[in-house]
């Protein structure tokens, strides 16, 4: 099978620090080529792939940027024969593309626009296009509108080593950007109510808005004893931070439409808790994986029932449903359905 995958123009795939979708389009690749399958990547000229890879000209997200990367697209797409486009950047960038009888798919890792799945409809060929989400809570907004399948995000497993047994008095952890929608004041409020460590990994925005929420409501519970903020980390650090914690608190203030994080943590045996927010009730498994909880009340309660989490359920199942191979695997079975 012949693939082209299309990703954003700023970030090179896979990016350095975190996730992200530069990381899952990655993970995509690298299962597509184990499986004999011919992919051509179009992404930011840095992107270190095992497949070919067509640079976009532009970076930028002007109109003229955009205009540029969608015609260096159509113009690679119409020169060979592609059995499958599927985009994971702009929609935009297929527009003169939709027309052609080829198999596109749309992946949405955020809220989609309705108005702009509309219009891509009215150009595609009849059956020709289909839009995955990253999660149903995603996915079912796309469905009255166009076919659409819940396909979520995965984790490299073996990036992550499974710790089964940890001391009594391991940390609490939240890991993501410190910004108030992600919750790290509300985990604070967790640490504290229940006497625990934590501690917060993650990148602050550049922006006077979040730094401002970090200089408020972080910086001034920071003790480097109970509560410690450790900035940014890599792969490696994640990898260790996750496994040495008790749980990971997602205390989310909007509807994460995925947290590939959970899962990161999942791989490490480490249970969630969240906020029944977006994905999380698809994620995870209550009282198995972790615990799906209404109110921070529910969030300290539940601190002090990680000890009936078996941290094996929690790898398993991370295993079980979100390894690269299985999460690829449904992408290869979407490309090749007859879907009418």
């Amino acid at each position: 099978m012949k693939v082209a995958i299309t990703a954003d123009p700023e970030i090179p795939v896979p990016p350095i620090l975190y996730g992200g979708i530069e990381r899952i389009i990655f993970m995509v690749i690298e299962e597509l080529t184990k499986s004999g399958h011919e992919v051509t990547l179009f992404a930011h000229k840095d992107s270190k792939v095992p497949c070919k890879l067509v640079p976009y000209p532009s970076t930028g997200q002007r109109k003229i940027d955009i205009i540029k990367n969608g015609a260096c697209i159509s113009k690679h797409i119409l020169g060979a024969k592609f059995d499958v486009i599927h985009s994971f950047g702009r929609l935009a960038y297929l527009t003169c593309v939709l027309p052609l009888n080829i198999k596109k798919i749309m992946s949405y890792q955020r809220e989609p626009t309705i108005s702009q799945i509309n219009f891509a409809m009215r150009l595609a060929r009849k059956n020709s296009l289909y839009f995955t989400g990253c999660s149903e809570y995603i996915a079912k907004q796309i469905r009255p509108y166009a076919p659409s399948f819940a396909i979520h995000n995965f984790v490299d497993i073996d990036t992550y080593d499974f710790k089964d047994h940890l001391p009594l008095d391991a940390p609490l952890i939240f890991l993501g950007r410190v910004e108030e929608i992600k919750g790290a004041h509300l985990a604070i409020q967790i640490a504290k109510k229940t006497g625990r460590k934590l501690i917060i990994a993650g990148n602050i925005p550049d922006t006077t808005k979040h730094k401002n929420y970090f200089e408020k409501q972080i910086r001034p519970h920071l003790d480097d004893e109970q509560i410690k903020y450790v900035g940014p980390i890599d792969d490696q650090q994640k990898n260790q931070l996750l496994g040495q914690s008790a749980a990971f608190l997602m205390p989310i203030l909007w509807d994460e439409p995925f947290g590939i994080v959970m899962t990161e943590a999942m791989a490490c045996g480490t249970p969630v808790i969240a906020l029944n927010r977006g994905s999380v009730p698809e994620v995870i498994k209550n009282n198995t994986t972790g615990f799906i909880c209404e109110s921070l009340d529910d969030m300290i309660l539940a601190v002090g029932e990680i000890y009936k989490i078996k941290r094996a359920e929690v790898r398993k199942d991370c295993e079980q449903r979100f390894s690269s191979p299985i999460i690829a695997e449904q992408y290869i079975k979407l490309y090749k359905a007859d879907i009418t």
